[in-house]
């Protein structure tokens, strides 16, 4: 158990203002750190992964079996959601946050050293596949303790959404990072970037590990987790408590993610090997339309964050929902007239539906859950959905393309995926603008 602290509630407002900005900074670095470790192996999967580590299946067998080691990742989120937000609730954000950051930093930077399949045949797949758990654990127990950091700091109701939307930010950074670290060892001649030029990227991690820590550690607990020691009103399993008292906010977060999370990695994982493979456009041409498009992320999730607290969060949520249903199939249909301008603009907007999500998203899901079980409840509810969405819609978009040999049937996957994140979010409670952190608020403990 940590040891209760009163140092949140001894700052003046301008200091709580200094708290409030290094909190929002630091979770905001250090998820940008952490996705460039996931991000760059789900850009690495489609480019180079089924090359070296199925080299002897045909093309689009041998996608399927390197985004298969791709989706473990995803399913592995639950489990880091579980174990990390049980010690979030337990022993604070800031030490937790701290674990994951190692954690995920070191899984990746042994990916840099992995022996293909050349070296050690089929080995080289489940070794990748372990490290691919590992990093799926350490994600799986950033996102809830990133959010409250920053979002548990606010103290004006009416501005959540635009404070937890940062990190959220952390997404297009280390989106970013990935594809610009990929693209840079990509101009390596000849076949030095297939041959070891790309575990470069991986091996860069440790450095962008210690500038996280280095931040991180220059942090306050939170004082709502403060709050909870001096009451001593923290949850002693919080795990299963969350599962007993909140099983609908739960299923609800996850189900409300699939028109975010599905399509994302159909937007920036799927697109490379349906780039390649069908489109025959350039490696360096795919990465630089997504790096694009990440940059434009970073103005827009902060903006429907910060819309989200004028229209209300489920609103704000539900019009993206809407957009992302329609602009599957504008996406492809853009996509397949080869033309570059025009597949290039197709990938700069892919992620605006996205983003009309995402933005708000972190506030709509943890404002679901009441303090004392927030990095428990909004974390498994979050991380659920890289079970059904995130985790296997590469998978299923190339298995769609492959059956019915046309990406439509991509775009009414991504329809579908709309619809059902349409009903789960009407069925969300919205607390836009309301004291989450009152007692009793939406809590059903006696």
């Amino acid at each position: 158990m940590a040891t209760i602290s009163s140092d949140a509630f001894q700052l003046s407002p301008s200091e709580h203002l200094v708290q409030l900005r290094r909190a929002v900074i630091a979770s905001t670095v250090g998820t940008a750190i952490e996705w460039y470790d996931f991000f760059l192996y789900s850009t690495v999967t489609g480019l180079v992964f089924a090359k070296l580590f199925f080299p002897h299946s045909d093309p689009w067998v041998g996608t399927l079996e390197a985004f298969a080691i791709y989706a473990v990742g995803f399913v592995a989120r639950p489990v880091g959601a579980a174990i990390f937000g049980h010690y979030g609730d337990r022993i604070g954000r800031k030490s937790t946050l701290i674990a994951t950051l190692l954690l995920m930093g070191l899984a990746t930077a042994a990916v840099a050293v992995v022996p293909t399949y050349s070296s050690i045949g089929i080995w080289g797949a489940v070794i990748l596949t372990v490290l691919r758990f590992i990093q799926g654990i350490g994600v799986g127990g950033e996102w809830g303790g990133s959010v409250l950091m920053s979002m548990e700091w606010a103290r004006d109701n009416r501005s959540r959404g635009f404070i937890a939307s940062w990190p959220q930010f952390g997404v297009p950074c280390g989106l970013f990072l990935a594809n610009l670290a990929v693209l840079a060892f990509s101009q390596m001649a000849g076949d030095q970037f297939l041959a070891w030029g790309w575990r470069i990227p991986f091996a860069l991690s440790i450095v962008l590990v210690g500038i996280g820590l280095y931040i991180r550690l220059g942090i306050l607990e939170t004082p709502v987790f403060s709050r909870l020691l001096a009451e001593r009103k923290v949850e002693r399993t919080p795990m299963l408590a969350v599962i007993k008292e909140h099983p609908r906010e739960i299923l609800l977060s996850a189900f409300a993610r699939m028109a975010e999370q599905a399509p994302f990695y159909i937007f920036t994982a799927f697109v490379f090997s349906y780039g390649i493979n069908t489109l025959h456009l350039s490696r360096d041409f795919l990465l630089i339309a997504v790096l694009s498009a990440s940059v434009l992320s970073f103005v827009s999730i902060p903006l429907f964050g910060h819309l989200s607290d004028r229209i209300g969060r489920k609103n704000m949520y539900m019009i993206g929902a809407v957009v992302t249903g329609i602009f599957g199939f504008v996406y492809f249909a853009m996509l397949n007239t080869r033309s570059e301008a025009i597949v290039f603009l197709a990938i700069i907007l892919s992620l605006i539906p996205h983003d009309m999500l995402y933005g708000p998203q972190a506030a709509l899901i943890a404002e679901s859950f009441t303090g004392r079980l927030r990095y428990s409840g909004s974390s498994l509810g979050y991380q659920l959905a890289s079970v059904i969405a995130g985790g296997p819609a590469p998978l299923i978009a190339a298995w769609l393309f492959g059956t019915f040999q046309s990406a439509t049937a991509i775009a009414v996957y991504i329809a579908v995926c709309a619809v059902i994140t349409l009903i789960a979010t009407a069925l969300m409670t919205d607390y836009t603008g309301k004291d989450i952190n009152a007692v009793g608020a939406h809590d059903r403990s006696t």
